[in-house]
């Protein structure tokens, strides 16, 4: 049975890197793969990119409203058509910004269609609050596989800061597309704590701050 897989880290912590090299991975072995993230996402347009260097474009992507399901069909039987092959995996990048319609989907290519799923993302925001594609990821994967980085004092990673400037910023919305830049800094529980003055989470989302959107 084929199976969803939901493998999640902090920023930096090489998710892009790992869905690269499962792709790599199959193909050296003469599988089909696609590759997939959300136009949600708009680092690098259509490309996946790594911390490494290692750069390839997605084979599609899916906007809020598509259905996952149905633009997967179309580009596997495209695959079909131009090489008489069907698709061995579907991997997906920045996972956190499906909706939760979308990760079933996913979970529905994987048991109805027999096709293995990678998705990969991130947990939780800026404000230690879980974006909708990954709380439901959580919920019905089949596995889940925590992808480590650590923190600027050693320990593990587990929360995302965002930055503007030199300042760590604790409101805004939880995606930010356009305007600023900001940036993002992996950060144990400790450090988090001790930049957000012991703030965990807020409901407050209004400022449009840019989302430069790391791995």
């Amino acid at each position: 049975m084929a199976k969803l897989y939901f493998r999640y880290g902090a920023m930096n912590s090489g998710k892009s890197t790992a869905l690269l090299q499962a792709a790599f991975n199959y193909e050296e072995r003469g599988h089909r793969v696609l590759l997939a993230k959300p136009a949600l996402d708009t680092k690098g347009d259509a490309a996946i990119l790594s911390r490494l260097g290692v750069t390839r474009d997605a084979d599609f992507l899916l906007a809020p409203a598509d259905s996952a399901l149905e633009v997967f069909t179309e580009h596997r039987r495209r695959v079909a058509h131009e090489t008489g092959e069907d698709v061995s995996c579907l991997l997906v990048d920045e996972a956190q910004f499906l909706d939760g319609e979308q990760v079933d989907d996913l979970l529905r290519i994987a048991l109805l269609e027999g096709i293995p799923v990678l998705a990969y993302g991130i947990r939780t925001d800026f404000q230690t609050v879980a974006f909708p594609g990954s709380r439901r990821l959580l919920e019905v994967a089949h596995s889940l596989e925590e992808l480590k980085t650590i923190c600027r004092c050693g320990r593990k990673a587990i929360f995302n800061g965002r930055r503007f400037g030199d300042t760590f910023v604790f409101d805004g919305d939880q995606v930010a597309i356009d305007g600023t830049t900001v940036t993002y800094e992996s950060l144990c529980g400790v450090c988090y704590l001790q930049e957000s003055g012991g703030r965990l989470s807020t409901p407050t989302r209004s400022t449009n701050i840019s989302e430069e959107s790391p791995e």
